[in-house]
């Protein structure tokens, strides 16, 4: 995906309630989006904690702005 993906479109990827199937890859992208924007600490536990499983992992990285 190389457009940008709003938080609703991250979340409707990672959650999957749109009724499409995502790509293991779609859903790690959107993951990524949301921890670059920030948004994934702010969201549910769930994706907090998804989030730091999949930077520990080497499948995403912490976003590096302060």
């Amino acid at each position: 995906m190389a457009m940008q993906l709003s938080m609703f479109d991250c979340c409707r990827i990672i959650e999957g309630f749109d009724g499409e199937e995502h790509t293991e890859e779609e859903v790690i992208e959107a993951f990524q989006a949301l921890i670059d924007s920030g948004q994934v600490w702010k969201l549910q536990g769930f994706y907090g904690r998804t989030a730091a499983r999949l930077i520990d992992a080497g499948l995403c990285f912490a976003n590096q702005r302060s």
